[in-house]
């Protein structure tokens, strides 16, 4: 069961929005950012959580032909909704995986170099082609300085001695986060010395936020992720992507609480003077991190309730959360609550919490009602 489809609005605790409008103009205004360069598009974890089918489906028919996803079980999907859109596979090949690639004309991102042996015998041995009739494509993942995945300039040489098996199509590295600036820089002076061994490969480097680096050289493939979705690639300046979620859920019972009563399975909450609470049905299975509730500086997240900033109060449970609605107007069971939206911004709720905006993306549950807008 997909619960994520099939969970109705009424059976639902939370109600999550995708505005599939929206990133689809979000890759747009990507797209001219980037000039010359290609602009795909990363649609890993399920699209970030918002649904691969429909966010593949809403992209490709926009004109997006480049996919990245992290394993073939993904490219498998996005494969049947883009028939013609070059899909790589970022978490390389695992063994015996071979013929799954083939299949599907996958692009496996060979980051070792038994992957690149085992990529090369097979397309030797079988024979196989791609549907136009040319050499099954694959990616090189160069280690530039994250020491996760990628091939170390000698995994390189070997690997240029095996390409001739196969179509390296793209050569490509990960970069640090944006504010290791130096780190950058010498990731990038690695990169341009070991792509000039693969002069006819393309090459990608900038995700989302190296999009926006000052300085940054875009190469030839871009591959924003998080900013498609509405994150802001620029932290400390104004996001330039349109908003994409918008989280809901409903309050299921308010409460009048005297001076000194508590809150919670973990009573680290205390009324200091009469309050009036209301709880709603959400919790961490819905994507609500405990955190919330427990930030290093005290002041934690807050809901939007009647258009009032109302704290998350008394921890977070797998399925209930309060806030502290004593400042907001009337509030009765069923009211609609505010999480991620127009006041609440992803990168909002995700500093609340003090983890990033890809955890919470990704953490949205499954257990929601999902609808998608189009308009």
């Amino acid at each position: 069961m997909d619960l994520a489809t099939e969970v109705t609005p009424s059976e639902a605790g939370t109600i999550l929005t995708v505005d599939l409008a929206a990133i689809v103009a979000n890759w747009q205004t990507l797209r001219v950012v980037c000039g010359d360069a290609e602009c795909a598009a990363v649609v890993k974890a399920d699209a970030y959580g918002l649904g691969l089918g429909p966010v593949v489906k809403a992209l490709y028919e926009a004109g997006c032909k480049t996919f990245f996803v992290a394993h073939a079980f993904e490219g498998r999907a996005a494969r049947a909704i883009a028939p013609d859109a070059a899909i790589f596979v970022l978490n390389g090949m695992r063994p015996n995986t071979a013929p799954l690639y083939a299949d599907f004309n996958l692009a496996p991102v060979l980051c070792s170099v038994p992957e690149i042996e085992d990529w090369g015998q097979y397309c030797a041995v079988t024979g196989r082609r791609t549907p136009e009739g040319g050499l099954l494509p694959a990616a090189f993942r160069l280690e530039t300085g994250l020491n996760q995945l990628g091939l170390k300039p000698y995994d390189l040489e070997h690997g240029i001695h095996l390409s001739h098996l196969f179509d390296v199509t793209l050569v490509m590295t990960q970069l640090a986060r944006a504010e290791h600036g130096e780190a950058i820089a010498k990731q990038i002076e690695k990169f341009e010395i070991m792509r000039m061994r693969l002069p006819k490969a393309r090459a990608s480097i900038a995700n989302s936020g190296a999009i926006f680096l000052e300085a940054n050289p875009l190469y030839d493939v871009v591959r924003p992720g998080y900013a498609l979705y509405g994150g802001n690639p620029t932290p400390g300046r104004p996001n330039p992507m349109k908003p994409v979620v918008r989280l809901e859920s409903q309050v299921i019972q308010v409460r009048i609480l005297e001076p000194g009563e508590r809150v919670g399975e973990d009573q680290g909450w205390a009324a200091r003077g009469p309050r009036r609470i209301s709880t709603i049905s959400a919790g961490t299975a819905d994507g609500i991190p405990q955190s919330l509730t427990k930030t290093k500086n005290g002041a934690g997240g807050a809901a939007i309730v009647q258009g009032k900033r109302c704290p998350y109060i008394g921890g977070v449970g797998m399925d209930l959360v309060a806030v502290d609605t004593s400042d907001s107007g009337y509030i009765e069971r069923g009211d609609i609550v505010e999480l991620i939206g127009p006041s609440i911004t992803i990168d909002d709720f995700a500093a609340a919490a003090g983890v990033s905006g890809y955890e919470i993306l990704t953490r949205l549950g499954q257990r929601c009602h999902r609808r998608y807008q189009k308009l």
